[in-house]
């Protein structure tokens, strides 16, 4: 299978996920834990239904010491007990952020304030930030069918 387009190839492209790759990085470099990261970039790429993404933030998310049983379980977080109560937070706020279409309201008053009991302002921002970047990936990788399965973990450092 092959993409519909190559990302890399165009210039304007290029130069626009160069920017985006930026704002991953400040994200990368905050306070918010690294597993964090991983498990919310991975649940909104498993709701939008980006492969490529899946497959990326699941080998990363192992590379970095993450289990294959939390691994497994992101999907059905809600009835896992290997989640933190920060992390259930966060996975849930990745939901709504994603889900924005699905609910009126977008992200609940209740959903946020879970999330601010368990993370900072700039741990907050920083979770802002990644599930408003991972949809920005995800939409750029289904639009074009992105062939998901052969990424190779740190291929894009």
């Amino acid at each position: 299978m092959d993409a519909r387009l190559n990302l890399f190839g165009s210039p304007l492209l290029g130069t626009a996920l160069r920017h985006l790759n930026s704002a991953g990085k400040a994200v990368t470099e905050s306070a918010l834990p690294t597993a964090t990261q991983e498990l919310v970039k991975l649940r909104a790429s498993q709701i939008n239904g980006c492969g490529f993404c899946t497959d990326m933030h699941t080998k990363e998310a192992a590379k970095a010491g993450e289990t294959s049983t939390r691994l497994h379980l992101v999907a059905v977080w809600r009835e896992a007990t290997v989640f933190t109560d920060a992390e259930r937070a966060a996975l849930e706020l990745a939901e709504q952020g994603t889900r924005i279409a699905d609910a009126a309201g977008g992200v609940t008053d209740e959903v946020w304030a879970n999330a601010a009991k368990h993370y900072d302002e700039e741990q907050l921002a920083a979770l802002v930030a990644i599930i408003a970047i991972i949809n920005t990936y995800n939409r750029l990788n289904v639009i074009v069918q992105q062939p998901a399965g052969d990424y190779q973990p740190g291929q894009f450092r």
